[in-house]
């Protein structure tokens, strides 16, 4: 049963995302999957009998609401926080394209997801959760409100029609190693039918890096064409050097964990709780820090 008060902070968080998304009422109520009445008389303050239960879940798992009573996770002004901010904001406002190859566990996907919960036009892709072309396109159409339940053809179409029209919008996929061969041409086909009107952004981990070498290796089709399309480079927001990765990555971590006891109102050794995420490579788990920081809390 969803109350009366979670509805009110998800409908609170929904202003802040209407904020964000650049197109019509009609068109947001379609990203988030219910109709533009249902939207409308959710906005004007009713709150009962107009969205489902499960509609309710469906939305706050969309715009990223925290239905616990947990403190929410705070953004730590880190380096690959930084790097991965200055990228986007690159390519949403020149429509350019670039690739993140790096390692795991370093804060790249939170800091998409940030950006894409602060700035207009832009949207998302779990890659790993849309392998498929079908299931790729149809989660870019339906996140940019634009009708993804038809036949696909018309979807790509009214997609890349729709695309063409907005300022600067964003695509990106993060996962994106996880793609099925045909996405990745398709995803190559939407990227020369909306070159220069809307920028992409790929990410992935060293395993990203390693398909599209070894398919260029092979001359598999489309694998070169994309490469070149994506700057030629693989960008890293972590330096190669052993002693430099070190240092940055434990200082990102301390940054994280001083910044998030502060939020939680806890007082914590920061170097003791960092030393705890840490592997015997020395490289600190950044997926440990909240694990560690709920112990201290309870």
């Amino acid at each position: 049963m969803i109350t009366k008060e979670i509805k009110q902070k998800i409908l609170k968080a929904l202003e802040v995302s209407r904020s964000n998304f650049s197109g019509s009422d009609s068109k947001f109520a379609v990203s988030l999957g219910i109709s533009a009445s249902q939207y409308s008389r959710t906005k004007n303050g009713e709150l009962d009998r107009v969205i489902s239960d499960a509609q309710w879940m469906s939305i706050a798992r969309k715009i990223g609401v925290n239905l616990n009573d947990t403190t929410e996770w705070k953004t730590a002004n880190t380096p690959v926080f930084q790097f991965i901010t200055t990228q986007l904001e690159a390519c949403q406002a020149g429509s350019l394209s670039a690739m993140l190859c790096d390692m795991s566990d370093i804060g790249k996907s939170y800091s998409a997801k940030h950006y894409t919960a602060t700035h207009k036009g832009v949207v998302y892709v779990d890659c790993s959760q849309a392998k498929s072309k079908q299931r790729l396109i149809r989660h870019i159409a339906k996140s940019f409100g634009v009708g993804s339940t038809g036949r696909y053809a018309d979807v790509y179409e009214d997609l890349v029609f729709y695309l063409k029209t907005l300022p600067t919008p964003l695509i990106i996929l993060d996962e994106a190693g996880d793609l099925d061969y045909t996405a990745f041409l398709e995803l190559k086909a939407l990227w020369n039918a909306v070159e220069n009107t809307c920028g992409f952004y790929m990410m992935g981990a060293d395993g990203l890096e390693a398909k599209i070498n070894r398919s260029i290796s092979v001359k598999k089709v489309g694998y070169t064409e994309m490469f070149s399309r994506f700057g030629r480079r693989y960008g890293k927001a972590v330096p190669l050097g052993k002693e430099e990765k070190e240092k940055m990555l434990q200082a990102s971590a301390a940054m994280i964990i001083k910044v998030n006891a502060e939020a939680r109102g806890v007082s914590v050794d920061v170097n003791k709780v960092l030393r705890k995420t840490m592997g015997d490579d020395r490289i600190p788990s950044l997926r440990r820090i909240y694990k560690e920081l709920t112990k201290i809390g309870e």
